[in-house]
C-alpha cells in the first residue's frame, strides 16, 4: 500500500518494464494486491488536478493510470489487483486538495497516505490531520521511522498515534536499507506495536534485493506478531 510504480510521474520506476519486474517478483512473493502511491507535492511532483496544465501529471491522470498498470500486469499473467493512490507531502497547498475533496484515496476507511518534511515537521501537522479527520478521511503518515528529528524526541508521533493517526513502517527500514538510527527507530515502533501498516516503498528494481532480505532476519518474525492492518484492505 506504498510504491512508487506508475512510470515517470516521480522518483520512481522510469519504464513500463521496470513496472512489470517489480510487480512479477511481488506476485512471486504472493501478493495478491498493489496500492501504488506517486507523490504530491507542489514543489516536487504536482501530481494534481488544480497544477496548471503545463504539468502532465495531474491526479486525473494518476487515476488513469491504474488501467494501464493492471494491463501490464494481466497481460503478463500475473494475479494481481492494481489500485492507484497517493503520497501527500503536508505542505502549505495540501489544505486545498482537502477542502476541495480533491484527494485519492483507498480502503474501506477514506485512507490517505501522508508524509512530513525531512528537515521538520510542519508546524501546523496538528490541524492538517484534524481538518482531514473532520472530512471523513483517515490519516496514515508514511514512514515515521525515518525522521531523522523524531529520533530523540516522539513526543510528535506520540501525540499523532494517541490522536489516531495511523503509522505505516517502511519494509526496507526493516531491512537496514536506510541506515542503523532508522532501522533502530522501525524496531522500537514494531515493540510498542504501533505499526498499523506494512509498505514496500519501492521505487525501482534496485529494491527487491533489499526487500527479500527481510524474510530471513529475526525481524520479520517481529513484523508477524504486529496488529497489521494489511489485510483489510483486500
Amino acid at each position: 500500500m506504498h510504491s512508487h510504480l506508475i512510470p515517470g510521474v516521480d522518483d520512481g520506476v522510469s519504464s513500463p518494464e521496470e513496472s512489470l519486474t517489480c510487480m512479477q517478483k511481488l506476485a512471486d512473493w504472493g501478493i495478491e494486491k498493489i496500492i501504488t502511491t506517486p507523490h504530491v507535492s507542489r514543489d516536487w511532483y504536482p501530481n494534481r488536478s488544480d497544477t496548471l496544465r503545463a504539468y502532465p501529471n495531474r491526479s486525473d491522470t494518476l487515476r488513469a493510470s491504474q488501467a494501464d498498470l493492471q494491463a501490464i500486469a494481466t497481460d503478463n499473467g500475473l494475479a494481481l489487483q492494481i489500485e492507484v493512490a497517493a503520497e501527500y507531502m503536508l505542505d502549505e497547498f495540501f489544505p486545498d486538495l482537502v477542502a476541495n475533496d480533491d484527494l485519492l484515496t483507498f480502503g474501506n476507511d477514506q485512507d490517505v497516505l501522508v508524509e512530513l518534511g525531512w528537515a521538520a515537521a510542519p508546524r501546523q501537522v496538528d490541524e492538517l490531520l484534524f481538518r482531514m479527520r473532520a472530512k471523513g478521511y483517515t490519516p496514515i503518515l508514511a514512514h515515521p521511522e525515518r525522521y531523522a528529528y523524531l529520533y530523540d524526541d516522539t513526543t510528535l508521533l506520540t501525540t499523532l498515534h494517541e490522536n489516531g493517526c495511523l503509522f505505516q513502517l517502511n519494509w526496507m527500514s526493516v531491512a537496514g536499507r536506510y541506515g542503523e538510527r532508522a532501522q533502530q527507530h522501525a524496531r522500537q515502533l514494531l515493540k510498542k506495536e504501533w505499526v498499523d501498516f506494512i509498505g514496500s516503498d519501492m521505487h525501482r528494481p534496485f529494491d527487491l534485493k533489499t526487500m527479500e532480505s527481510l524474510f530471513s532476519s529475526a525481524d520479520y518474525e517481529l513484523l508477524k506478531k504486529q496488529p497489521l492492518r494489511n489485510e483489510s484492505l483486500r
